[in-house]
């Protein structure tokens, strides 16, 4: 990301692809270099070193930035009781295309029904996602 995309994410609000997350086609914000790391998901190799260290599983509520975080509210802060993943429900659903409200709900849902087999599915259904560049 460039230096001040904080502010630069207020001025470009109105092209948010998402509700309650902010995603959007072709961010101004994100360096030519960044833009290549994120298309092969490179992006995610910092989170893959949380994973060996210990502070992030594979699977698990995708951690969100403070201002989407500080929206949950209530029961749905019960996400915050696994460790943050680097995939889940959320993304294999869609990320770009799950609200912020809904998003949660799915993560409630996988915790309250956790298992090693829906774990694996997750793994194994976000290669594709990886693979076929399906992310925003």
């Amino acid at each position: 990301m460039v230096e001040g995309a904080e502010t630069m994410q207020r001025l470009l609000a109105e092209r948010n692809a998402t509700r309650g997350t902010f995603k959007m086609h072709d961010d101004p914000r994100i360096t030519p270099l960044g833009r290549r790391l994120r298309a092969r998901s490179l992006d995610e190799l910092p989170q893959l070193l949380n994973v060996l260290g210990g502070s992030m599983s594979l699977v698990g509520p995708r951690p969100l930035v403070p201002v989407e975080d500080a929206a949950v509210l209530g029961w749905r802060r019960r996400r915050l009781e696994l460790p943050p993943g680097m995939t889940g429900p959320w993304q294999v659903l869609g990320s770009t295309r799950v609200p912020l409200d809904d998003m949660v709900k799915v993560d409630y849902l996988d915790i309250a029904t956790w298992s090693p087999w829906r774990d694996a599915k997750a793994l194994l259904m976000t290669f594709p996602h990886v693979l076929g560049r399906r992310g925003l």
